[in-house]
């Protein structure tokens, strides 16, 4: 039996001898650090670098390269632009009131949390966060969760998100044509001119990401490869096999790691092609075997004139990094493949976005929150332990702040507020919890007007499911689509089937003794 209840780590630095504290100001939380001399290793983005400078264990094989190394990989050199992503379809409905880095994971995380995180452990304390589609909970989310200070300065850092609308001129009134468009409309900030912000004169390096990945990365090994090879551009990558290669932008490298060819999720003949022997990044021969392709991460660096100048002249009218951009510079610049053999998911489908959950559950799991040196971030919420009652639960997660009565839970994910009801069981399950409680007098008022209160009712089977937050699920209700059905639209009774997994919609009723 294994059985996870946890809380989630809030924005702050974990070092016990500090004398920080956690303060609630209107549900933000602001962060209090003593006094120490003014500098960027003062900030608390430098806080973090310290205390992750020497504790993090490589999960990167390096490139046999040609030695450029003449710097040392300085984040102060470094912005990171976060792609908040388009309108999100794959994973409709999830994505209805939400954009897609704001989609809970993990029962008490969002997905826009992994990049945020993994650039402070890196110590990367420049991000921007480009946003388009329904980034009002994103936004909400981020102010929350990386507010440094409450307009304290703790040095040159800074978060800001940017709004696909609030440019001037022509770019202004559209949206993001694409990754490279996005980026073009604000690559102005960047530009040397009487204009710019001071604290980014000093930019060397452009981090592009991607705000729908599921993974822990040091981005400062990433910088450090693209130093030592004298690279113009670095695309992270990983090893893939011939059943899902065709999902990303492939590359083939000579011995050196240089990019000769980049294609765009090739077909056929096209993805046979870009087979390489990925024995040559250091992969065993087996693994090599059964990994013959290298695969974009969509994890780029560039130097700063460089992306000025491919966005501006070059290919001003190019809209797409992984299409369109990188494989033109290919053919004029240095771009370099950075292989990255640790656990990465593109979380851009349902199956993929339900997958990856359930995963999490696994004995052992292949990805994990519980790193200490490397901890992944989220908003403070200030919830009571979980209680559990007479349950059985199996290998799973469950977060603060939940009741569990009499209930069964097998390999499955309870997000934060969840309430189970005796007899309710759930297997390969994810439930993203709820955003408020109803108190016991609410919900037996509610039950007396024969109505359904949040939570998860009485002798309720679920399986193979997706409960969005808020979700009322009454008593004796089967979801188990046990016809199974692949894909279906029933937004009118509160549920859509998207690859065969059932997804409950937010704020959705399901009546007493419904199965679907």
């Amino acid at each position: 039996m294994a059985v996870a209840l946890r809380s989630c780590p809030s924005l702050v630095a974990p070092n016990e001898a500090s004398s920080q504290r956690l303060q609630g100001a209107r549900g933000v939380a602001s962060l209090s650090f003593p006094p120490a001399p003014a500098s960027s290793s003062s900030s608390f983005f430098g806080i973090i670098k310290k205390l992750n400078a020497f504790s993090f264990c490589s999960s990167v094989q390096a490139l046999e390269a040609p030695n450029f190394r003449n710097s040392e990989a300085d984040p102060r050199s470094v912005a990171s632009l976060i792609l908040g992503g388009g309108a999100g379809t794959r994973l409709f409905p999830l994505t209805r009131m939400r954009a897609k880095p704001a989609v809970p994971i993990g029962g008490c995380y969002r997905l826009i949390d992994v990049p945020m995180s993994n650039c402070i452990n890196s110590g990367i304390n420049k991000i921007y966060i480009l946003t388009q589609f329904n980034s009002q909970s994103l936004n909400r989310h981020l102010a929350r969760t990386y507010n440094l200070g409450n307009g304290v300065n703790f040095g040159d850092g800074f978060v800001e998100v940017l709004a696909a609308t609030q440019t001037s001129g022509e770019d202004g009134k559209r949206w993001f044509q694409g990754t490279a468009d996005a980026v073009r409309q604000f690559v102005w900030l960047f530009e040397v001119n009487f204009f710019q912000d001071a604290k980014l004169r000093h930019i060397e390096n452009i981090l592009i990401l991607s705000g729908d990945h599921l993974y822990r990365m040091d981005y400062m090994e990433f910088l450090q490869r693209h130093i030592n090879t004298g690279a113009d551009i670095s695309v992270s990558c990983v090893p893939m096999d011939e059943s899902r290669a065709s999902d990303f932008g492939l590359m083939k490298i000579d011995g050196r790691g240089r990019v000769s060819h980049f294609l765009e999720k090739p077909k056929g003949e096209s993805l046979k092609t870009m087979q390489v022997d990925t024995s040559v990044l250091g992969l065993s021969p087996q693994d090599a075997k059964r990994f013959p392709y290298i695969a974009s991460m969509g994890i780029y660096l560039f130097k700063t004139d460089v992306l000025l100048k491919l966005l501006r002249s070059q290919y001003p009218h190019s809209n797409d990094f992984g299409s369109e951009i990188i494989p033109m510079a290919a053919k004029d610049y240095n771009v370099q493949a950075y292989l990255f053999n640790g656990y990465w998911e593109d979380i851009g489908t349902i199956k993929s976005f339900f997958d990856a959950n359930l995963a999490l559950a696994d004995q052992p799991a292949k990805f994990h929150f519980y790193d200490p040196s490397k901890p992944i971030f989220t908003s403070p919420r200030f919830l009571p332990p979980t209680k559990v009652e007479k349950c059985r639960v199996l290998n799973s997660i469950v977060s603060h702040g939940c009741f569990l009565n009499e209930c069964t839970v097998e390999h499955s994910i309870i997000g934060v507020r969840s309430r189970l009801e005796s007899g309710a069981e759930l297997v390969d399950t994810m439930v993203m919890g709820a955003d408020y409680y109803q108190t016991e007098a609410e919900i037996a008022s509610i039950l007396a007007e024969g109505k359904v209160p949040i939570g998860i009712g009485r002798n309720t089977k679920i399986r193979n499911c997706i409960i969005d937050k808020n979700a009322k699920i009454g008593r004796d209700v089967v979801i188990a689509n046990s016809e199974k059905v692949e894909e279906a639209e029933r937004p009118s009774e509160g549920f859509y089937i998207r690859s065969g997994i059932t997804v409950v919609m937010k704020n959705a009723t399901i009546p007493d003794g419904t199965v679907i």
